[in-house]
């Protein structure tokens, strides 16, 4: 086991509908060391997942707690999992299942407010008063920070902006509902419309084209991202819709929250640079009042995809203090 004095570190665990990272980090939000796999398609193979992960990365740090940052509704004590679009668990006590399984205290949080929480701590957010931190990974989540405070709502599920209906009878959702943002602005959504663009046939001598009749199964979103950053005609339409689709959200977002900063995190995100300039002139020209109001700054993650298991360690930090 690694000694490391004068800090208390922590496993921070992001569990997504694609990958499970876990990550040991100490007080400074510093990553000490990773690992990384799958994720299991049944609760109980997930779960025997991060006891692994966790033993893992005890048997070489002395670590004093697990957060989890989980893409999925939970409740005000972020105890239990009600739903989980992309996960397995439904109305499953997570976190005390997992405590008693590893023997070792464990914090939930939503994925979206575990990177609001990092990027507030360490990261872009830490200058905003009212900030959205919009995760845009397999999906959207969201972590809204008022007045340098998490919002929650009254039953522990805000903001859900993942799952507002953009388009009325639109791309099914593993929501179970039709048309909404994600499915049309994530990593998913980024290969949906790739594959669309595609079929119409618009774009002939695209590299991403040829590979993709040659193996459909290699047009991944991080496949699309490195073509686009090599200029293929396929892939950048597919970012310019992802972009527009963006600047249109946010700029209802703005209008129902008025915040004075945005921060774009998770895995899309964390790629702003291929979007971002777009999106912000959508944004600048849906919002109402446009012209005659202040705009909302609109920055990428300062963590990248870290800030999802750099805010789950920090949350169960503030956890075990709270608890001690």
């Amino acid at each position: 086991m690694t000694p490391y004095p004068g800090t208390d570190l922590t496993v921070g665990i992001d569990i997504g509908g694609t990958s499970v990272r876990a990550c040991v980090v100490d007080s400074s939000g510093r990553m000490l060391d990773t690992l990384r796999t799958a994720t299991p398609s049944t609760a109980s193979a997930l779960e025997h997942c991060l006891d692994r992960l966790v033993g893992e990365l005890r048997d070489r740090w002395a670590v004093g707690a697990v957060g989890l940052a989980i893409a999925g509704f939970l409740t005000p004590d972020r105890k239990t999992v009600r739903f989980a679009p992309h996960l397995p668990w439904i109305e499953a006590d997570v976190a005390a299942d997992m405590a008693e399984r590893i023997g070792m205290p464990v914090f939930a949080e939503h994925d979206a407010n575990a990177a609001a929480v990092a990027e507030l701590h360490f990261g872009a957010a830490a200058r905003g008063h009212n900030t959205l931190v919009l995760a845009i990974g397999t999906g959207i989540g969201a972590g809204l920070i008022l007045g340098g405070e998490l919002y929650r709502g009254s039953f522990g599920v805000a903001p859900e902006l993942g799952h507002l209906t953009v388009v009325p009878d639109g791309r099914p959702c593993g929501c179970g509902k039709k048309g909404c943002w994600e499915r049309y602005c994530s990593g998913t959504a980024l290969v949906d419309t790739a594959v669309e663009i595609l079929a119409s046939q618009r774009f002939p001598r695209s590299v991403l084209a040829a590979e993709s009749d040659a193996d459909p199964g290699s047009l991944t979103g991080r496949r699309v991202a490195a073509a686009a950053a090599d200029g293929d005609p396929v892939a950048l339409a597919a970012y310019a819709d992802l972009a527009r689709w963006l600047g249109l959200g946010l700029g209802m977002i703005a209008d129902v929250f008025d915040p004075d900063l945005i921060v774009l995190a998770g895995g899309v995100g964390a790629a702003s640079g291929l979007f971002l300039d777009d999106a912000r002139e959508q944004y600048t020209a849906s919002v109402t009042g446009a012209g005659h109001r202040q705009l909302a700054r609109i920055r990428g993650t300062q963590l990248g995809e870290s800030a999802g298991v750099i805010g789950a360690a920090q949350v169960a930090r503030e956890g075990l203090r709270t608890s001690q």
